[in-house]
């Protein structure tokens, strides 16, 4: 099981990420861009995630993972429970999600850098 303390490590490892508290959330930014947030309760969390493959991704595992709010279903995302995750998933998760919202050269870099992903 990982926790948000673990995410965070994470997160901010990553080139040009950075945290923000927004209406009592953690929220990860690159520039303005949202690609990472945790529920008040830090017990889920939203990421980027291609809007076009979240539906056969929550299908694949409804007790792990979930749709976005409402409000949330126009943008790149998808949520899941930070208690179904292992490390090795919740690394692959956050850096791709990371990797859609960073300019494509420093997400090259990164994984260039990082070894196998």
């Amino acid at each position: 099981m990982v926790t948000a303390d673990d995410v965070r490590r994470l997160a901010l490892s990553l080139p040009r990420s950075y945290e923000a508290l927004v209406a009592d959330r953690v929220k990860f930014r690159v520039g303005r861009i949202v690609w990472l947030s945790f529920s008040r309760d830090e017990k889920s969390m939203g990421f980027a995630f291609p809007k076009e493959e979240r539906a056969a991704l929550v299908a694949s595992e409804p007790d792990k993972f979930m749709l976005p709010v409402q409000s949330d279903m126009r943008y790149n995302w998808v949520r899941v429970r930070l208690d179904a995750l292992d490390e090795a998933e919740m690394h692959e998760l956050v850096v791709e999600a990371w990797a859609m919202c960073v300019p494509k050269r420093v997400a090259e870099e990164y994984f260039e850098t990082s070894g196998p992903h």
